[in-house]
């Protein structure tokens, strides 16, 4: 079989080009560190990879998702515990008020250090976070949530807070109803709630009470009503029955009926009412708007001293509820911080397996990428020496 020269010539420059075009495959991969340049190097591997690109790219945005959340969350818990801190100062300066040695001078500047309390409460719950959003707002972030008008707080948010996916089955709440933080709070001791007639004429108080059988215990509305000074009947309002009859009075002592018991103390009058209600919602600015009117009582007679005295007497009580219901915001707060902090511990291992696995599929290995374009280059050099041999054996260098 004979082969022709320029067939000759042109295996040999085949041979090169193949040379050529696999070491700049190897320089490629070595400078790159990728074994994978385009889809056709490998289907399989490069699907797989991009698979795993995915699965790594939503594992980095539910990481900025918890980031955000973290962020949002740490403001909640900062912004509750300055609403905690005035909580507190305004339950000081009740105490402060109830005492004997206050005149109507030192309460009125005790009452004029809430009203101003009263504002500042009101700002923390129209905070945003750096996004412009209101914390306590739920899902209505844009509007802001609170106001304070003739008629009372209104709230302009939603109940739902705001949920963000933190995985890829799992959301968690990073903003607040600023209904169940500042209104959905139980008054009175948290069952039920005591107070006075208005109209009363004589000196007596009730006590804040409780509960001592729950299995008599139902959650309706009570009248002590006085049919003299030393006797009283108890009636349910709520069923307009009367439960207990010209019962004897005797200031401080135990009055027990529906499961609670409660006490009055002081002198009373015919006529003179107290209440004993199932506990309302009461939200924190109505119990503040509540106690800055008590404390403009003058108590020049026996029954304002009453009343002034039961009105600080509940604003402690619903001051309370309102403490224990922002430590239990505080604590679902730090709840679910922990659960970030959890999820990103199991992100991060995740995250980490899915890069090891990605590396094995389209890292390339570089001690082996080295050896073969040594042995490529060396192939190089051959297939060239040996051209440049051939091109010598023609008949016309022996015919010179």
């Amino acid at each position: 079989m004979r082969i022709s020269t320029a067939f000759s010539f042109q295996r040999a420059v085949q041979d090169v080009q193949n040379n050529l075009v696999e070491i700049g495959k190897l320089q490629t991969q070595i400078g790159s560190g990728k074994k994978l340049l385009r889809p056709s190097d490998g289907p399989t591997e490069s699907a797989r990879s991009v698979d795993l690109n995915q699965a790594i790219s939503r594992l980095d945005q539910f990481e900025r998702n918890r980031s955000f959340a973290d962020q949002k969350l740490g403001l909640v818990d900062a912004t509750l515990t300055s609403v905690n801190n005035v909580l507190q100062r305004v339950r000081d300066l009740a105490i402060q008020a109830n005492s004997s040695g206050q005149t109507n001078e030192t309460r009125d500047i005790i009452r004029t250090e809430i009203e101003q309390r009263l504002n500042e409460l009101l700002d923390y719950a129209n905070t945003r976070d750096g996004g412009g959003d209101y914390l306590f707002a739920g899902g209505k972030g844009k509007t802001q949530p609170f106001a304070l008008t003739a008629g009372g707080t209104v709230y302009s948010g939603d109940q739902s807070p705001l949920n963000l996916q933190i995985s890829s089955n799992r959301t968690i709440d990073v903003g607040e109803s600023g209904y169940e933080v500042f209104q959905n709070i139980r008054n009175g001791n948290g069952t039920f709630t005591v107070g006075l007639n208005a109209a009363n004429n004589g000196g007596g108080v009730i006590s804040a009470g409780g509960v001592v059988d729950f299995s008599s215990y139902q959650p309706h509305d009570f009248n002590i009503v006085f049919t003299s000074a030393t006797t009283f009947d108890v009636v349910n309002t709520t069923t307009a029955t009367t439960v207990l009859t010209a019962q004897p009075y005797t200031s401080g002592a135990a009055i027990n009926f529906n499961g609670v018991q409660v006490e009055i103390s002081g002198d009373v009058q015919t006529g003179d009412q107290f209440t004993v209600q199932a506990s309302r919602n009461q939200d924190i600015f109505q119990t503040l708007t509540d106690l800055i009117s008590t404390l403009s009582i003058n108590p020049s007679s026996a029954s304002n001293e009453a009343r002034l005295q039961q009105g600080l007497q509940n604003a402690l009580g619903d001051i309370d509820q309102a403490i224990g219901n922002i430590l239990s915001t505080r604590t679902s707060v730090g709840t679910r911080q922990n659960s970030l902090d959890s999820a990103d511990q199991e992100s991060a291992s995740t995250k980490l397996r899915l890069q090891q696995t990605l590396s094995e599929v389209e890292d390339v290995d570089l001690t082996d990428a080295i050896s073969k374009l040594t042995f490529e280059i060396t192939t190089l050099e051959a297939v060239q020496a040996t051209f440049a041999r051939v091109q010598q054996l023609s008949l016309f260098n022996f015919l010179r």
